[in-house]
């Protein structure tokens, strides 16, 4: 039996030169799911300390932000009416979607990197680059924007926008008209101070906050409930009826407050640092989103309760619903609240980016900087340090509020690409796995052991290992044998079995490939309302078709047996496959597609300068570049021979 793989078969067919192919296969070159037997990582590992409580408050501490003090208002007045409920209903069951794609895959590649790391696993090395690159950008700008939103709210506190001490309040430069924000700055700087001491203190910190901010949106319910039993319910008595928009408004509605649910994925930032990876991480997941919608829409459902919809205050829907039944004084709780959320929010925004760095720089995509852990505190320092820098000069200088819209690409993103990862693993997941050229030795034993004792027929095809530099390992030669021998007929069936299940992999490839493009093409034409009605409606139908026919064909299609063995075992299994991970597909790119022009301008803008980086420094740096790929089949018996004597 040979040791061929399809990559290896294409680095073959690829020996006369074809510059094209050998680059895409570098863009698709995938990483190893981290394992003991991963020897060559060499990295001083981060602490395990978190458990599901302190995962708990950093999903809802990190999604609940200052917005839905704001949201209420804007999306009840301008889309959904008195059913905004239903809109955080429909936007929770789609963020859930999500949820779920990530519940599988952090307990099953329980490291740090979130999406970008799943990514490299299942898609390939230039997908997780942009996933990476993408999502740097997301929690520098994110966390910026946070900073910035929190000094108005602190004015409020001391009586209006003018009423912080001069040192803390904002101040436009002379000449430039630059505001600067120092109340922004010392803020992102006291965090990333926090974040150093340690990830179990930085938790607690955050914990504490967002506890704090539950108990404000208690009160709000509770308060608000009370008001709205005592006065029946004005806002739900309207002659226009509960949907004033109708059904469309409604999930309009839930379009736009979806974004208030981005938050979740920083919990699978954190896995490496789970006592328990398998277990906690999806209770984790779950259990934040579970209250972050409950609470949003026992807040909408009180706020839109107790005045008309459409006499709701835009900036201030929770503060103006309460004085107008004579409850002033709760402007000022509405406003703690909200410092609480965004100081919360922005805590959870610094967390992940520095350990996504480190992910890239432990892969050789970025320079070993930024993957050093200290020693002591077990977090990566120099990376905090340094993200926390740019977020704070960011948040100092420049009013973030117009790329705050770039935030979402890089969420959306990575959503979108961990529900393929979902498939991929699914249907396909990796068959072949890189090693360092320091096992060569070990693979040459394992082949030379393979070949005693076999003869070569004279037609027989010379099969090889191969490296990412298509450089030729020892040969393993392939033999073919005779079904004239009853004993052999079990040997053929499992050759013929092979077969099929080759054929099921390229089938299975090809129908996610389908799914893609299908989902692609019908977002696209939907979201293109300036487009030619009969041309619209073609594609459209187009796309639905070649959405329909992948997920028929991946319905139709086994799932590989092979998916029991990858990664880590015994964690949080996603159901509903491939129907949930394709639903989230659909949804995640019509909502990328809707983000607007200016925002993708903006956000190409970044990716180029990150293909620039990666094709100077991380197409050549990578820990794969020289890798030689193996079976993996043949992986543990490679491990063993590389330790034997």
């Amino acid at each position: 039996m040979g040791f061929l793989s399809d990559t290896q078969n294409s680095v073959k067919g690829g020996a006369g030169g074809n510059c094209a192919i050998d680059a895409l296969r570098t863009l698709a070159r995938r990483k190893q799911v981290d394992s003991a037997n991963d020897k060559s990582s060499g990295h001083h590992g981060l602490a395990r300390a978190l458990t599901v409580p302190h995962l708990i408050a950093i999903g809802v501490g990190s999604t609940i932000g200052a917005g839905v003090y704001i949201l209420v208002g804007t999306v009840a007045r301008e889309h959904s009416g008195p059913a905004l409920t239903f809109s955080f209903l429909i936007a929770g069951i789609a963020a859930a979607l999500s949820a779920f794609c990530y519940a599988e895959l952090a307990s099953r590649c329980p490291s740090a990197g979130s999406a970008y790391h799943y990514s490299y696993i299942c898609v390939g090395e230039g997908i997780a680059w942009l996933i990476g690159w993408a999502l740097i950008l997301e929690y520098t700008v994110g966390g910026s924007a946070v900073a910035r939103g929190i000094s108005p709210n602190l004015a409020m506190l001391f009586g209006g926008p003018d009423s912080l001490p001069s040192l803390l309040a904002r101040q436009t430069i002379p000449g430039i008209g630059i505001v600067v924000d120092p109340c922004a700055a010392i803020l992102v700087f006291l965090v990333t101070a926090l974040l150093c001491v340690g990830i179990k203190e930085s938790i607690l910190v955050q914990g504490c906050v967002t506890f704090a901010n539950i108990c404000i949106m208690m009160f709000v319910i509770l308060v608000g409930g009370y008001l709205g039993f005592k006065s029946g319910w004005p806002g739900y008595e309207l002659p226009s009826g509960y949907f004033p928009y109708g059904a469309d408004g409604m999930l309009t509605g839930a379009s736009t407050v979806f974004f208030a649910y981005i938050g979740f994925d920083s919990v699978a930032s954190t896995a490496e640092e789970v006592k328990n990876p398998q277990r906690d991480l999806p209770m984790g997941i779950g259990f934040a989103l579970s209250i972050c919608c409950t609470l949003y829409m026992l807040v909408s459902a009180v706020i839109v309760g107790l005045v008309p919809y459409y006499t709701m205050d835009p900036d201030t829907p929770i503060s103006s619903a309460f004085q107008s039944h004579g409850i002033k004084w709760a402007a000022y709780t509405v406003t703690v609240g909200a410092c609480f959320a965004l100081c919360s929010t922005l805590l959870g925004s610094l967390l992940p980016q520095p350990r996504i760095l480190m992910a890239m720089a432990r892969d050789g995509l970025l320079p070993s900087f930024f993957s050093d852990v200290d020693k002591i505190t077990q977090v990566p320092v120099k990376s905090t340090i340094l993200t926390g820098s740019l977020a704070a000069f960011l948040a100092f200088f420049m009013d973030v509020e117009q790329l705050s819209g770039m935030v979402s690409v890089g969420t959306l993103l990575a959503f979108t690409m961990v529900a393929v990862s979902v498939l991929i693993l699914r249907y396909v997941p990796p068959d072949e796995v890189p090693l360092p050229p320091s096992f060569q030795e070990a693979i040459d034993s394992v082949s030379r052991r393979r070949n005693i004792g076999k003869n070569p027929v004279c037609d027989a095809e010379n099969e090889t290992y191969s490296d990412t530099s298509g450089k030729k390992g020892p040969e393993i030669v392939a033999i073919e044998t005779s079904i004239d021998f009853p004993l052999l007929e079990k040997v053929t069936g499992k050759l013929n079995f092979v077969m099929s299940e080759e054929k099921r992999r390229k089938i299975a490839g090809w129908a996610i490939t389908v799914t893609c493009v299908g989902v692609l093409v019908l977002t696209s034409a939907a979201s293109s309302a300036s487009l030619y009605s009969p041309l619209r409606y073609t594609l459209c139908g187009i796309g639905g078709l070649l959405l329909s026919t992948g997920l028929i064909l991946l319905t139709w299609v086994d799932q590989d047996h092979a998916r029991h063995r990858f990664g880590h075992s015994g964690g949080f299994i996603c159901p509903f496959v491939p129907m949930l991970p394709i639903a989230c597909i659909l949804i995640n790119v019509y909502l990328l597609i809707n983000l607007g022009g200016a925002t993708w301008t903006r956000v190409s803008v970044w990716l180029v300068i990150g293909v620039v980086v990666y094709t100077l420094y991380g197409l050549r740096k990578s820990r794969l570049h020289n890798a030689i790929y193996v079976p993996t089949a043949h992986l543990d018996e490679i491990y063993s021979s590389s330790i034997l004597p």
